[in-house]
């Protein structure tokens, strides 16, 4: 088994939209970046590069390249996932946590796991999404910026899901 650990961040501007686990939030500020920014998914597939020795985000989708300007991260989460595929693992399951002072994402949350479960090919209850605030200190807490920390386990051969499988 093999676990790693991600982490992004990226300043909040005006005139983007903002995407958190491949879901909009409507709110005045949007994530700045060369993909759409979406902290969550980067802090996961950075936690899936990491787990399988393979660099990080930029090494494998950089900001010079414009193939990758405005891009989906759920689209280089799955390509991560084909890295991880070809190592012969599989995600067990993942947590993160969103840092964000606003707006409020917890109606958010259930759709962010969904989305990232079905990219991974896990269960839903084996993605776990949290957000927190700072309590108004850092840059998160002055709502400069989000940032985003997530943990996955892998395991060896392919995924074997059932429906009613919780992973325990």
């Amino acid at each position: 088994m093999r676990v790693g650990q991600g982490y992004d961040a990226h300043r909040l501007v005006e005139g983007r939209r903002l995407i958190l686990g491949g879901v909009e939030i409507p709110y005045h500020l949007g994530l700045l970046g060369h993909s759409d920014a979406d902290v969550l998914c980067h802090a996961v597939g950075d936690a899936l590069l990491g787990a399988i020795g393979a660099g990080d985000l930029g090494t494998h989708f950089p900001d010079t390249d414009q193939e990758y300007k405005n891009i989906s991260s759920l689209v280089l989460l799955e390509r991560i996932m084909e890295l991880v595929e070809a190592r012969g693992l599989h995600p067990v399951n993942v947590d993160a946590t969103v840092v964000a002072q606003r707006p409020r994402l917890a109606p958010y949350i259930p759709r962010m796991a969904e989305n990232l479960a079905a990219v991974l090919g896990l269960p839903q209850d084996a993605v776990n999404v949290k957000a927190t605030t700072t309590e108004g200190m850092g840059f998160a807490g002055r709502e400069e910026g989000i940032a985003a920390y997530a943990v996955v386990l892998l395991a060896p051969g392919p995924a074997e899901w059932e429906p009613e499988d919780t992973g325990f």
